[in-house]
């Protein structure tokens, strides 16, 4: 981090989230966790039943909300998060589900 640019440490965590995670309250939940760390971005359904979350900040809450993703202590059941990393995008203003 530098003067400069003071969010250079943010990152783009980008998660496809597969299981039974939609119409149980999964998005709100994972919004919920998400504001508690501290990061942007949204929960999204998707037409094939999963969930896609993209959420930006600093890579540890980012690490963090991954961890509990995979906690089996979620709304639904999570059978598997396959993940991607990228630099921060974009601003995302809040934490919204989709």
């Amino acid at each position: 981090m530098t003067l400069a640019d003071p969010d250079a440490s943010d990152v783009r965590l980008t998660a496809w989230v597969h299981g039974h995670v939609q119409g149980v309250g999964f998005r709100w939940w994972t919004r919920s966790r998400a504001l508690e760390l501290g990061l942007t971005g949204y929960a999204s359904n998707q037409a094939d039943g999963r969930v896609l979350i993209v959420a930006q900040g600093p890579r540890d809450a980012c690490e963090r909300l991954l961890q509990l993703l995979n906690s089996g202590k979620t709304a639904g059941h999570v059978d598997k998060v396959v993940v991607d990393w990228s630099p921060r995008g974009e601003a995302i203003a809040g934490f919204s589900e989709r």
